[in-house]
């Protein structure tokens, strides 16, 4: 995929934008370019003030360059508001248009930090002449007709295209303004492919399942991955490695009572309610095939065991939670007697026994080159999450 990104110089969100840019392209595998506008141009296309500070109140305008500061700051960039800010920057719009594609990032670069670092005047034609023979253009090409011209058609075909400031970024047919955006960008990008998955073997049945469920959305969804459902049947899996079929159970008194308070603990933690079944084991096979034909219903399904106390096990109940949630009563609880469905649960299981599960919930992390991390317990997700940042070559 493509990431079209829009800049002008003189902005210092897009200063901080371009030092990030391209480390985001590398992540997700995506064709960055680089599309020097002017940003006047956008304004007055959109007859937006000319210098957007001005129409700012006093504290907005501190606000807003701390948050420039901040940003920076956060980033490791090194950042200084020249004086007489803002500065024309035509010229080296121009000269960034001017320049063969391949060396526009560099050039791009140095005209940054020329304006952002060294507080060069990048409108001083003896300072654009040096930096353009640095990157081998010459600076005549500013002048010419062509360059003039072209620098406003395609700040005027951004506008067109819904541009209204910079940085701005486009994916496809989206498009996201500001430098605080660039995550949304990136979880678009890994959603069209190429970033790892996360796959969540579970059973109703397990309390530590029931709390994984509650974040395993949220990592995925900000990370902007790809989260597999997988219902398994625990005691199956138990069976066939030889563990005990309710372990807690096993457990002595001191034990089993740590461990029970080892779970409001965590529930706490992850501010969703916790309240002990009043049967237990729970039945979950219906309720295991009942997921598999909507994953979407998992969420509805684990707090009826775990909030709400109610026996999913049974079939009233199961299908009024069903109705609750919106789904198909009837549909799916003749699939639940489906050979296919049936099918497709003993596959998970024997799948989950074979990448090494001992238990539930067991997390799969895989990246696209093949590597996988393998997981067991709610209790490591903070591994989950570092392990999938790793991949993505998130850093904090």
């Amino acid at each position: 995929m493509d990431i079209d990104f829009y800049y002008d110089i003189v902005c210092p969100y897009a200063y901080i934008a371009s030092t990030q840019v391209e480390a985001l392209a590398a992540r997700t595998g995506a064709r960055l370019r680089w599309r020097p506008v002017l940003l006047g141009g956008i304004f007055q296309a959109h007859d937006a003030p000319q210098r957007p500070g001005d129409v700012m109140g006093p504290a907005k305008a501190r606000l807003n360059l701390l948050d420039i500061e901040r940003y920076a700051h956060h980033h490791g960039v090194s950042l200084k508001m020249p004086e007489g800010h803002p500065r024309r920057t035509v010229d080296a719009m121009r000269l960034l248009l001017a320049a063969p594609e391949p060396a526009r990032p560099a050039l791009s670069h140095a005209l940054f930090a020329a304006y952002w670092v060294e507080s060069r005047d990048v409108a001083d034609r003896a300072v654009l002449t040096e930096i353009a023979a640095a990157h081998g253009v010459p600076i005549s090409a500013i002048d010419g007709p062509d360059i003039r011209a072209g620098l406003r058609a395609v700040s005027a075909a951004a506008a067109e295209a819904g541009v209204f400031g910079v940085p701005s970024f486009r994916v496809g047919d989206r498009l996201w303004w500001g430098q605080d955006r660039m995550m949304l960008v990136e979880s678009a990008l890994r959603r069209g492919g190429g970033g790892p998955t996360l796959t969540f073997f579970h059973d109703f049945a397990s309390p530590f399942s029931y709390l994984a469920s509650t974040q395993v959305a949220r990592i995925a969804r900000q990370r902007g991955i790809e989260l597999i459902y997988k219902p398994m049947l625990l005691g199956a899996l138990f069976r066939s490695i030889g563990t005990v079929n309710v372990p807690m159970q096993a457990m002595s008194p001191v034990k089993a009572a740590y461990a029970a308070q080892d779970l409001q603990d965590w529930a706490y933690h992850w501010g969703v309610p916790l309240r002990w079944p009043s049967v237990f084991p729970l039945r979950t096979v219906a309720p295991l095939r009942v997921a598999l034909q909507r994953p979407e219903l998992t969420d509805a399904l684990y707090a009826a065991a775990w909030a709400e106390d109610r026996d999913i096990g049974d079939p009233e109940i199961l299908a009024a939670v069903i109705r609750e949630a919106g789904g198909p009563v009837e549909t799916l609880m003749a699939g639940t007697q489906s050979p296919e469905i049936k099918a497709a649960l003993k596959a998970n299981t024997e799948e989950a026994e074979a990448i090494g599960a001992c238990g539930a919930p067991t997390l799969m992390v895989q990246a696209p080159d093949g590597e996988r991390e393998i997981f067991w317990g709610q209790d490591r997700l903070p591994l989950v999450e570092a392990t999938l940042d790793r991949m993505m070559g998130i850093t904090t």
